[in-house]
This record gives C-alpha cells, sequence and structure tokens, in this order.
C-alpha cells in the first residue's frame, strides 16, 4: 500500500517547496530565530484574550506566523514517526539550555519523546484549530472567550520549538537496522 505523504507547504512562507522534515526545519529557523517564533505564539495567544489587534502596526505578520506555524506542525507530526529511524546525536557541549527550558530532562536527552507525547495527545487536526483560533482571536478587535483549550497546544508547540532547536543544535543520525550509524545530517 502506498504511503500519503504531508505536504510540509514551505512555499508559503520559505519561498520553496521541500519534502524533506530536516530542511523544513532548516527553512523555518532560517526564516526567522526561535526567539522570535516564542514570543509571537505567545503575543498571539495573549491577544487573543485582548480587544486590542495583535501587531496592530502589520496584523498580516499573524497571517505568516500562521502559515509557518502550520508547516511546522506538519514537520513535527512526521518527525513522531522518525524516531525508530533517526537519533539525535549527544550532547558533547552545553546547549542553550535557557532557550530549551521547557523541556523535561528526558525530552532533553530525546526530543522525539517531545512529538510522540503531543500528537499522542492531540491530533493534528487540534493543532491547525488551535492556530486558526490564535489567528482568528488575536485580529479581532472583541475581545474572544475561546470555546477551546488554548493552553495545552500552546505548550506543546514551545516544547516542539524547544525540541527542533535542540535537534538542530546537535545534529540527528540515521540508524540502520542493525543499529549502526548510517548517515549523519547537520
Amino acid at each position: 500500500m502506498k504511503k500519503n505523504k504531508i505536504s510540509f507547504d514551505t512555499g508559503f512562507w520559505a519561498s520553496f517547496v521541500t519534502g524533506n522534515p530536516f530542511k523544513a526545519i532548516n527553512a523555518f529557523f532560517d526564516f526567522a530565530h526561535l526567539d522570535y517564533y516564542k514570543q509571537s505564539l505567545t503575543e498571539a495567544v495573549i491577544y487573543s484574550y485582548k480587544r486590542k489587534v495583535c501587531k496592530q502596526d502589520n496584523p498580516s505578520d499573524v497571517f505568516i506566523l500562521y502559515t509557518a506555524f502550520s508547516s511546522f506542525l506538519k514537520v513535527c507530526y512526521c518527525l513522531k514517526y522518525k524516531s525508530k529511524k533517526w537519533k539525535v546525536k549527544a550532547s558533547l557541549r552545553c546547549e542553550t539550555v535557557f532557550h530549551l527550558s521547557s523541556l523535561t530532562k528526558e525530552e532533553y536527552d530525546n526530543p522525539f519523546i517531545v512529538f510522540q507525547k503531543a500528537f499522542d495527545e492531540k491530533k493534528l487536526e487540534e493543532f491547525e484549530l488551535f492556530l486558526c483560533q490564535i489567528l482568528e482571536l488575536s485580529l479581532s478587535p472583541h475581545a474572544g472567550d475561546p470555546e477551546s483549550d488554548l493552553t495545552t497546544p500552546y505548550i506543546h508547540l514551545t516544547k516542539m520549538l524547544d525540541a527542533v532547536e535542540l535537534m538542530r543544535e546537535r545534529g540527528v543520525e540515521k540508524i540502520n537496522k542493525t543499529n549502526q550509524i548510517d548517515f549523519v545530517t547537520q
């Protein structure tokens, strides 16, 4: 049976399309820095509860953020299934732990756990609904009262950002069936 591939839809914000999750991650962080994503996500969630419009000087930034995060979620969903074939290299130096403070020790040691936990608790469609809700509510001049939980997907998304950044810093290794390293990506 042929597997259905998920399109990462990177063409909207990265100006090129890729089916490789690691190239999509690099494009995501070439587009903006981890701190920008975390701050913008937090602002959008906060503005979901306010009467003010998020990024009032240029609300289209929220839409661009939405498209980038939508692609990011699809990549993270794909990474949930890569944990059997790939592993994160062991830490040889001190990573920027301050930025990765949302991760537990177990998640820090194996960032693939973050994706498994997130998508075991919420479906990809639920994360996409979360993004749509914060887009709508943060751009509305009316105080919103979200009908669903915004906190849980927000926490998972923050952890996924940290996990992917950690993977980028350490690199990943592809493991063959005999648990030998075949290929290393940077």
